[in-house]
This record gives C-alpha cells, sequence and structure tokens, in this order.
C-alpha cells in the first residue's frame, strides 16, 4: 500500500465493479482494520468508485444495444437482461452481487433505464455492501 490509500481504494472499487475482476472489498476491509482512513471516508470513497465503474457497465449497455441482437447476448447477461425487464431499475440494488452485478447494469443501459434512477440504486446497493462490510470490520 502507498500514501494514496483512499486513491487505491478508489480505483480498486471502480475496477472491479466493470467487467474487470477486482477485489474492493479486500482492499476496503484492509484498510478499515489498519485505520488507513475514517470509514465515513473509506464508504464514500469505494461507494463512489464502484458507482462509477456499474455507470461504465450501463454506458457500455446503452452503446451496445444497437450493435448487438438480444438473441447474441451470453447466457449471464441474457438472465440479467430479463431480471431488469421484470423488476426494473430498483433490480440495479443487486448490482453488488458477484457474477450477475456487471451483467445488470449492462442490461440495463442496454434496455435503456434511465441513468437517474440508475445511478441512484447502483449508488445504495453498493453502499449498503460496503457499509455492511465497514459494520462487521469495526
Amino acid at each position: 500500500m502507498t500514501e494514496y490509500p483512499l486513491w487505491e481504494l478508489f480505483i480498486s472499487a471502480l475496477i472491479s465493479s466493470t467487467l474487470f475482476p477486482g477485489g474492493s472489498e479486500a482492499v476496503l476491509i484492509y484498510q478499515a482494520s489498519n485505520q488507513l482512513a475514517a470509514p465515513w471516508a473509506l464508504l464514500m470513497v469505494a461507494t463512489a468508485g464502484n458507482t462509477i465503474g456499474g455507470m461504465l457497465s450501463w454506458l457500455l449497455g446503452r452503446w451496445l444495444v444497437w450493435r448487438f441482437p438480444a438473441r447474441r447476448l451470453e447466457q449471464k447477461h441474457q438472465t440479467a437482461l430479463h431480471r431488469i425487464q421484470h423488476w426494473g431499475s430498483p433490480a440495479l440494488l443487486f448490482s453488488w452481487l458477484p457474477v450477475v452485478g456487471d451483467p445488470l447494469c449492462l442490461a440495463a443501459g442496454w434496455l435503456r433505464i434511465g441513468w437517474p434512477l440508475s445511478l441512484l440504486f447502483i449508488a445504495v446497493g453498493k453502499g449498503l455492501r460496503y457499509g455492511a462490510l465497514l459494520y462487521l470490520v469495526g
């Protein structure tokens, strides 16, 4: 770890919330356990990075909607597409889940779910997850 723990957490959370794998939870727990920053700062930075990453996946879905028909999506993306169609934007509360979370964000963009609601539900879901982790470490 360097002398910029909040930047490390932000970048880790951003990467973890895109279609790339990452381990922002481990970084958060390490930093909280070693008191490298105040818990509220860790919560805000991790949530912001993870939410921005989720919105990048949402933007990718918006961009891809015209390029690929739904029948050509991978199975995990098809499942996410059906969940978003059924539940609407509140399904994005589960965007923090491993494996299905990133495809949910992509599917929301694909289905043209409005960005304000997408941003709200993604941020709330991811904030609750990081809050729960900090509570357990605390």
